[in-house]
């Protein structure tokens, strides 16, 4: 039992290692460092909460540390049950089982609070984005700063206080 708890445990560990701050307005990936980045301006449209799966590319799933992680301590499992066949029935269904909770579990692990920004841009257009964050950090009608590399955008709150020189 003590083993089942110590790989249950590792698992999920290991399933919540991704880093998902780099999708975040406050966040910058070590490429964007000391780079020219264009920076605009805008107003909140409308402000909508939504998730970032950050195990994915390209719309496919890459859950394969939950996968593997799950599909071992299924086998494990199963192999506590039974004897013959039905011990070896026991183990592929505790693996294939442990293979398919283990990726749900890294899949949930994954993902990160974000928000979709439609904002109007002071030349007149309207764009999309959606970072890492909190509907509690934006609100319809706020000015924005929209810093971007030309793929890559993020914005946060405009502050408009001039600054103070000593």
């Amino acid at each position: 039992m003590k083993k089942f708890v110590t790989l249950a445990m590792l698992v999920t560990f290991i399933s919540g290692c991704s880093n998902s701050d780099i999708y975040s307005g406050d966040v910058y990936t070590a490429d964007q460092a000391k780079q020219v980045q264009q920076v605009s301006y805008g107003t909140v449209v409308s402000v909508r909460a939504v998730k970032i799966q950050a195990n994915t590319s390209d719309g496919k799933s890459q859950n394969v540390i939950g996968s593997l992680g799950g599909a071992a301590l299924g086998g494990v499992i199963g192999n506590s049950i039974g004897n013959g066949t039905g011990k070896i029935i026991a183990i592929a269904t505790g693996a294939i089982g442990g293979a398919i909770l283990g990726g749900e579990i890294e899949d949930k692990a994954s993902q990160a609070n974000a928000v979709e920004l439609e904002i109007k841009q002071e030349d007149g257009g309207n764009i999309i984005l959606i970072q890492k964050g909190s509907v509690k950090q934006f609100y319809v009608g706020q000015n924005v700063r929209l810093v971007t590399n030309g793929k890559q955008i993020s914005a946060s709150p405009r502050y408009t206080g001039e600054a103070t020189s000593k």
